[in-house]
């Protein structure tokens, strides 16, 4: 039994979820998100709540489906509600990030400025040395917040680059600390 498929999603105020051609729909403040069912997966839409379940309760692929379609669905309801954001952090000397109408200007070492233009649904920000992208898909926000971190990944020995904010780099010793060691 799945623990967490067997959790109700609550609706709150504001949001509205239904089914439509083999599609969960959920539409609120935020914006309007889209899953598609895996047919052996049955979703239940009622004014209480979303509720999942499978075709076989005892087979381990449903199972596992079970729990992924319950998180994937309370992260629709919870992404047209609140929101999801990251946060990347540049470090660097001459490192900067700029807004260019909606697309992100980034200049990272490189000898041109690097531009990023989001996907549908996403947002840039930038406040100093801070780049936040938010939207309301979290896997979106999640792929997109990777794409601008692989641009000019941080490096070990001084830490320049582009890093999540909660990302800690290990910092390696140079050629000097090896040198005066022997």
């Amino acid at each position: 039994m799945s623990r967490i498929g067997k959790k109700k999603i609550t609706i709150p105020a504001g949001v509205t979820a239904g089914i439509e051609k083999n599609q969960v729909v959920v539409k609120g403040p935020k914006g309007e998100l889209k899953l598609n069912l895996h047919p052996r997966v049955v979703v239940v839409c009622d004014s209480s709540g979303i509720t999942t379940q499978v075709v076989n309760e005892n087979n381990k692929q449903d199972r596992a489906l079970w729990g992924t379609f319950s998180s994937l669905m309370f992260n629709m309801v919870k992404g047209v509600t609140e929101g999801f954001k990251k946060e990347l952090e540049i470090n660097g000397v001459g490192y900067k990030a700029a807004m260019k109408g909606q697309n992100l200007m980034l200049e990272v070492g490189f000898s041109h400025s690097v531009e990023v233009k989001p996907t549908p649904g996403i947002k840039f920000s930038v406040d100093k040395n801070l780049i936040t992208i938010e939207g309301a898909d979290k896997q979106m926000v999640g792929e997109m917040a990777a794409r601008v971190r692989g641009i000019k990944k941080p490096e070990p020995y001084k830490g320049k680059g582009i890093k999540y904010t909660t990302e800690v780099i290990r910092r390696k010793a140079g050629k000097t600390a090896a040198k005066g060691a022997a």
